[in-house]
């Protein structure tokens, strides 16, 4: 059997560039987007000390070598939020990033080992005002593509219908009859209550399930399945075991500030009320890590800069959208490496 193309085979890149060139296109109405609304570009470093502290992610390593011989480990950043929120804290009050990222052991349809991360940040501002800016951007990303739908394999959403918006909670109870705030507090999580209630559902739990594994379990096999169906999806109030870099919802501290907006069962980005409390981000920081050596035999280092950092930083909200994921979603891609320039090769895979 011959092996695919490459490509940069001008038959392989002639059917790609449609893709490509709408690609463009929506590039340039989300800067024209952000800058008419007073945002600022920048552009953070790709080499950090850290690259982000979170089990599930996995980095890419590399050296420092400056002139007097001494080394020093570096990453490639895993997403631009810590260099975006020193610039907050510098007087920055709202900017915009077009990151490119990296991110390894991840390959699929839908993941690339070094893609691009669209992320802003409102200081002084809720984190209602970055989903009202998802679905404002959904809108101006449509218009440039030229197209009036989102489309993903067989599910299709409207970018110009009002975003459905729905609990983290709700989605439990609607789609897998589970009563998750059952099983949380501001401080703790019932893995065996969860794990009761999705085995009645007649979901899998397996012995050395967690509660994150079964939380996440639900998610992928009965939650992000139905979300952004007909029109966008905001999934939004996560539990607080959940948050990440969220600060808990003052009204149940049982739940964050944090949310994903979903189109055509995809998620598309991530958004939280940031947290600025660096005693508490230093807690779970150390709990991600702890449970990324237990898992994969290894740790990040923290960012020691970025807490100090985060200590004198303003009231703010932030997202990260998965940008080569909208222009899929745009354009009919089935791929990310049809929407991306130059895809990263893999020794005897050339696509």
């Amino acid at each position: 059997m011959n092996a695919p193309s490459p490509w940069w085979s001008p038959h392989v890149h002639a059917d790609r560039r449609p893709f490509l060139a709408a690609r463009g296109r929506i590039t340039a109405a989300a800067r024209d987007f952000f800058r008419s609304r007073a945002f600022t570009e920048v552009e953070s470093a790709v080499l950090q000390v850290s690259p982000g502290n979170e089990a599930h992610l996995h980095a890419f390593t590399t050296e420092l070598q400056p002139p007097d011989g001494t080394r020093s480990r570096l990453y490639l950043h895993t997403s631009p939020e810590f260099a975006c929120k020193k610039l907050l804290t510098a007087g920055e009050r709202k900017i915009f990033d077009f990151a490119r990222v990296f991110r390894n052991r991840e390959r699929g349809a839908l993941h690339h080992p070094e893609f691009t991360l669209l992320e802003w940040y409102r200081a002084e501002e809720t984190y209602e005002a970055v989903m009202d800016d998802c679905a404002a951007l959904l809108a101006a990303a449509a218009h440039a593509a030229g197209t009036r739908r989102l489309a993903f394999r067989d599910r299709i959403a409207t970018p110009f219908a009002e975003s459905e918006r729905m609990t983290v909670a709700e989605a439990f109870a609607r789609f897998a009859n589970v009563d998750l705030l059952a099983t949380v507090s501001a401080d703790a999580t019932d893995r065996d209550a969860l794990a009761a209630a999705v085995t009645t559902a007649g979901i899998r739990v397996a012995a050395d399930d967690t509660w994150a594994d079964v939380f996440s379990r639900v998610l992928v096999e009965r939650i992000e399945p139905n979300l952004g169906v007909g029109r966008p999806t905001i999934l939004y109030e996560y539990p607080v075991a959940e948050a990440a870099l969220a600060r808990p919802m003052a009204h149940d501290p049982r739940v964050a500030e944090r949310f994903e907006l979903y189109a055509c069962g995809v998620e598309l980005a991530n958004g939280f009320g940031e947290l600025t409390d660096a005693a508490e981000l230093r807690r779970r920081f150390e709990a991600e890590m702890a449970e990324k050596e237990r898992l994969h035999g290894e740790r990040y280092p923290l960012d020691e800069d970025f807490l100090t950092a985060l200590a004198a930083m303003p009231p703010a909200s932030g997202v990260a959208l998965g940008f080569d994921r909208l222009v899929m979603l745009l354009t009919g891609a089935q791929r990310i490496e049809q929407v991306l320039w130059t895809p990263v090769v893999e020794r005897g895979n050339p696509m």
